[in-house]
């Protein structure tokens, strides 16, 4: 029996010190004390420690470890991990990681998420928020611009560019307006509530583009020119990446540029021959000024010893001879403007390459640098603003709208998928706030902007779908009075681009995170491949060892919290939100775990079984939803009014991820998933969906007018005016709210039920059965009025439906 309770104490201490993550040497003295306890006990004697000897010595010095162990390794890690190419090499270290690696690394600090200052707008990023931002929304109608003028009215361009609308990323030296990352997605959110031609407009300057790479690359002479241009809305750009041959696979570009001597303004020069075809290319058709990325050859080796240079990127005048543009793609009855750009051998000066010559080549580092930040904020800020407004809309519609004498949002069916799309609001609002808190404090998260680019998408599409159920026809019924259709039809624009989303889960998200957040396979990669042998050697021993014990650690770490349901781990409240904080720990542990079982079975594979990887990004990524959440619950206040959305979209994001955990076990390869199971769910799956009175109370919030909900559309542009039916229909709600004890109050006075509806007739009969007063009266006539706007849908003449212009015929377009 004792030496039973030994062998138990023996296991415990090794145990904890692997939780503990406590040095090899601190580990090796705690197991030493408890052999020396066992001598004492005639339970441990010269075979016991011969054997611990054997096993702790060559472990704990380093030249024998190298040597005999670590050697080895060194040499099997070589044949079944390549050498990775060096394109793949700067897409991996591009960029920075962030709060994800502490999700990646198995044992979160929750305190330094929560100690990341919360972002706020300055007191002339607001001012333009409150002014120039709200006017542009006023001058927009979505209508006019999808169904009439095919664009943006001129007016409305015009005030853009003479406000600056394109320069919020512009240093002010240059005229530009220099925002933050979280002023700029607020101005996106606010703008997308109202129209996505006009988000998409705006964003896309501001994101991947001539403006970012001028100001990160460009030379002195490019910045003084083309940037003061750009802040004045005097150039319009646009960036021409995406070929027929090359959407996703963007490395794979056919377009280039031959390096060679031409006529430019009357002289030689040495210069570039460039042909291309590109093609979705946003405001391509209106450009004045293209990037363009393509792969430069030099034959004749005029600027060195290499005949093929890579991927560079250029500014070209949209008025050089030999340019197309000017024709537009028609996506999905979005009518931003996108289009593609061509051109055959046009001859350009070699100082149009953004950094002058000596950035030939330079042109996947530059984007791949570039992108996540762009990729971070544009996309994800215009899918939260638009699905913000629809929370708004919806909560307004359902609680006007009347069916079964009820008020829709008030039946179950319905306050099902309100609830998805209140919880998603919240939720996507967060993470936009924590990934621009990031960027703003000097991160470029490529990592993070993956997961944000994939998932908010995703729930948006999700989200928009939710809302056209609930409203019906209303719906589908494009007109003036209609604002979720345009929206609904361009959902799959967002999937589709800056980055498929099938391929964004499948390889992007996880293919680097599981490089750039796991905290020793950079290191391994690095110095397995390092030209100094012996460096390489004393590096990949402090690497692998490292992760050998932290492969134990994740181990006994999801074992322990597994048994003890995370009860006992630690959170920074101890609230309603504990548990959460609690099962966070434990996903994160399992993530840190299978990410290691599945690359040391896998290897290099694991980028081909692509179900794999992107079961395991999920993990990430929910991780990453969920934390940002509870920081903006954090930051907020701990409003306890707010915790039915705090809880819904967390216990939402925690389904997810344990599905994929679930699906990732069932699937995992060598049967091995067999054997974790019991490792991971030793007690079952510990988490379930959103409960129904949990959907109930998210409805609620919705409809209610009160502060949670206030912080729900927080920003958004609900001002009642012409141009605005979710303003008018906000206006309406509180309208109605106001009416019902009135309508309560004449059947009381009639001394029977009137049905709620024509409010202008309950409102004559309350005057003239003298309960109402004439302020009353007005009330219910305006009620009434926007009670019926906001259920009526639009309708036309037939001949304002038909298409104005009459389309050449194609062999006429190809002459």
């Amino acid at each position: 029996m004792t030496t039973f309770i030994w062998l138990i104490a023996l296991i415990s201490v090794l145990g904890a010190a692997a939780y503990l993550r406590v040095s090899l040497m601190s580990a090796t003295l705690s197991a030493a004390l408890v052999m020396i306890v066992g001598t004492s006990l005639d339970i441990t004697g010269f075979f016991s420690w011969l054997l611990f000897l054997v096993i702790a010595l060559p472990l704990n010095m380093s030249q024998i470890r190298q040597t005999y162990l670590t050697k080895p390794m060194l040499k099997m890690y070589r044949s079944i991990m390549p050498e990775m190419s060096s394109t793949e090499k700067e897409a991996i270290e591009a960029g920075t990681t962030w709060w994800e690696a502490d999700l990646f690394a198995g044992n979160p600090n929750w305190n330094k998420l929560h100690n990341y200052p919360q972002p706020r707008l300055t007191a002339e990023e607001q001012a333009f928020l409150n002014g120039p931002v709200e006017q542009a929304c006023q001058m927009a109608n979505t209508h006019q611009i999808s169904h009439e003028l095919a664009d943006l009215p001129d007016e409305l361009w015009q005030f853009l560019k003479d406000n600056g609308f394109f320069a919020m990323i512009i240093k002010k030296k240059y005229g530009g307006l220099a925002f933050s990352a979280y002023a700029q997605s607020r101005v996106l959110q606010k703008l997308a509530g109202v129209s996505s031609e006009l988000a998409v407009s705006v964003g896309v300057p501001n994101s991947l583009g001539p403006g970012e790479l001028l100001q990160h690359y460009g030379t002195a002479e490019q910045q003084d020119h083309y940037l003061p241009r750009l802040a004045k809305g005097l150039e319009v750009p646009c960036f021409a990446l995406t070929s027929p041959e090359a959407g996703s696979d963007a490395g794979a570009i056919p377009d280039f540029g031959v390096v060679c001597y031409g006529q430019w303004q009357g002289e030689e020069v040495l210069g570039m021959k460039l042909t291309w075809n590109k093609r979705y290319i946003t405001l391509a058709p209106i450009a004045t000024v293209l990037g363009l990325a393509f792969k430069l050859q030099d034959p004749d080796k005029l600027l060195g010893d290499k005949k093929e240079l890579g991927i560079t990127c250029a500014l070209i005048p949209t008025d050089t001879d030999g340019v197309k543009i000017g024709r537009r793609h028609f996506p999905l009855n979005c009518m931003f403007q996108n289009g593609p750009t061509q051109g055959d051998e046009v001859f350009v000066p070699l100082d149009f390459i953004i950094g002058g010559a000596k950035m030939a080549g330079q042109g996947w580092r530059m984007l791949v640098e570039c992108l996540s930040v762009g990729r971070g904020i544009t996309l994800p800020s215009n899918s939260a603003g638009g699905i913000k407004t629809a929370a708004m809309a919806t909560g307004a519609y359902s609680r006007i709208r009347r069916q079964f004498k009820l008020p829709i949002g008030k039946l179950e069916g319905i306050e099902e998928p309100m609830a998805r799309i209140g919880g998603n609001a919240y939720l996507m609002d967060a993470v936009t706030t924590l990934t621009t808190t990031g960027i703003d404090l000097g991160e470029k998260p490529s990592v993070i902007s993956a997961i944000v680019k994939y998932h908010l998408t995703d729930r948006m599409q999700k989200s928009i779908i939710d809302a056209m159920d609930i409203h019906g026809g209303k719906g589908v019924c494009l007109g003036e009075n209609n604002y979720l259709g345009r929206g609904y039809q361009a959902a799959p624009i967002a999937i589709t681009v800056e980055g498929a989303n099938i391929l964004t889960r499948s390889m992007i998200i996880y293919g680097q995170g599981a490089i750039r957040c796991h905290p020793y396979i950079l290191a391994e990669m690095d110095s397995a491949f390092d030209d100094d042998k012996r460096r390489g050697l004393e590096d990949f021993d402090s690497a692998i060892w490292g992760h050998i014990g932290f492969t134990t650690s994740n181990l006994m770490r999801s074992l322990w919290l597994g048994i003890t349901g995370a009860h006992l781990s630690k959170s920074p409240y101890q609230d309603k939100t504990k548990r959460y904080y609690q099962q966070m720990n434990r996903f994160s542990a399992n993530l840190a775990l299978l990410s290691d079982i599945a690359m040391a079975t896998l290897g290099g594979d694991l980028k081909r079984k692509e179900r794999i990887s992107a079961r395991l990004g999920d993990l990430l990524s929910q991780l990453y939803l969920a934390s940002a959440t509870l920081k903006r619950f954090q930051d907020e206040g701990r409003q306890a009014a707010d915790l039915p959305l705090l809880q819904w979209a967390v216990e939402d994001s925690l389904h997810k991820l344990q599905t994929s955990l679930d699906e990732l076990l069932d699937n995992f390869p060598a049967k091995l998933g067999l054997l974790l199971r019991p490792v991971i769910f030793p007690l079952g799956r510990p988490v379930t969906r959103p409960s129904d009175e949990l959907d109930h109370k998210v409805a609620k919030i919705m409809q209610t007018p009160c502060a949670s909900r206030d912080r729900l559309g927080q920003g958004q542009f609900l001002s009642p005016c012409e141009n605005n039916p979710v303003g008018i229909q906000e206006q309406t709600l509180l309208d109605i709210l106001a009416a019902e004890p009135l309508y309560e109050k004449v059947c009381k006075a009639a001394d029977k039920k009137l049905p709620f509806m024509w409010l202008d007739k309950i409102a004559q009969q309350g005057q003239e059965l003298g309960v109402l007063t004439d302020a009353e009266v007005d009330l219910l006539k305006r009620a009434e009025i926007g009670r019926m706007k906001s259920i009526n849908v639009d309708d036309f003449d037939h001949q304002q439906l038909m298409a104005q212009v009459k389309p050449q015929p194609s062999s006429e377009r190809a002459a």
